[in-house]
């Protein structure tokens, strides 16, 4: 019976010491094992073997929404911690509040226990003097429109100091910047002024395209308006030459039919006298109160007188 209880008693312990010396590391995680209070090695992901009581894993202290608690696991994955707003000056003595996230990741988990006592505290009140000092060297424009620069400078700061923890920082954000109610609600007004500007401007650049616009048309419309009255003069002084030069062309057939009609009947003296006549005739009836008669038309009358005196003793003989 006391043979029994002795080896029921020692296979619970064996299978306590069993259960106890074998553990299984997370993917992407690693355990610190130190054997009899020293560094002895790193336990990898997947199962490993320790002596119980002999060895046993290092834990560590972790931030995690704002709470620390230890774990005996080191995550080598990239960790993301987000701090609270923290009260700032600014270069022009201007008072706010910046929050910031910082992204890392442990390299070394060996460095990350052994060089510091806390990572997470560490982490925590090195950004918070940094976020100060960078800060405190520009001024509040400059705060408000350059979180890259801030961010870069950070960052570079906490890889530095990190280094020798076993920690690379690879990324560091400005969460929120408050300035004070004063400044927030000159912002808004220099904002609102900003926008005002921004629109007269438009409307300025609007309206001075417009008269631009309207003054080329109206250039134009007179240029065309010119060309029309060009072409339209050149168009009726082309038409009277043509009409002036039908007209004398006209009167030239004219004048040649005439010649040549004449010529063709062969009138004597006495048919160019007898037509003068008629001429100077019609030149009575008109509505002229003088009438002047040439010279020639003497010699006309006085060989007119001889053609009558010589029908006349025609007749009688």
């Amino acid at each position: 019976m006391g043979v029994t209880v002795l080896l029921l008693v020692l296979a619970i312990v064996a299978a306590f010491v069993l259960v106890a010396s074998v553990k299984v590391v997370p993917q992407a995680q690693v355990m610190v094992i130190e054997r009899l209070g020293r560094f002895d090695r790193v336990a990898r992901s997947g199962m490993n073997i320790i002596t119980p009581y002999i060895e046993k894993p290092r834990p560590m202290v972790i931030k995690r929404d704002g709470r620390l608690f230890t774990s005996v696991f080191v995550d080598l994955r990239e960790q993301v911690m987000g701090f609270e707003k923290i009260p700032v000056i600014t270069h022009d003595n201007v008072g706010m509040e910046v929050g910031s996230v910082i992204y890392y990741q442990v390299v070394d988990p060996v460095k990350a226990l052994y060089e510091i006592e806390s990572l997470a505290l560490a982490i925590e009140q090195l950004i918070m003097t940094n976020l100060r000092n960078v800060m405190g060297g520009l001024s509040l424009d400059e705060s408000l429109t350059s979180r890259e620069t801030v961010s870069t400078k950070l960052r570079l700061v906490l890889d530095e100091a990190t280094e020798k923890w076993g920690v690379k920082v690879t990324r560091v954000e400005l969460r929120e910047i408050e300035p004070p109610i004063s400044i927030r609600n000159a912002m808004a007004l220099q904002m609102t002024a900003e926008r005002e500007r921004r629109a007269e401007v438009t409307k300025a650049e609007g309206d001075k395209a417009s008269a631009i616009l309207q003054a080329e048309g109206e250039q134009q419309s007179q240029v065309l308006r010119a060309q029309g009255e060009r072409d339209a003069t050149i168009a009726r002084a082309e038409g009277l030459k043509k009409a002036r030069i039908l007209e004398a062309e006209g009167t030239a057939e004219a004048t040649r039919l005439v010649y040549e009609a004449i010529h063709q009947g062969k009138p004597d003296a006495a048919l160019i006298s007898i037509k003068y006549l008629e001429t100077l005739q019609a030149i009575a009836q008109g509505t002229a109160n003088k009438v002047f008669i040439p010279y020639q038309t003497l010699d006309t009358l006085g060989a007119l007188s001889t053609i009558a005196e010589t029908l006349t003793a025609t007749k009688l003989g």
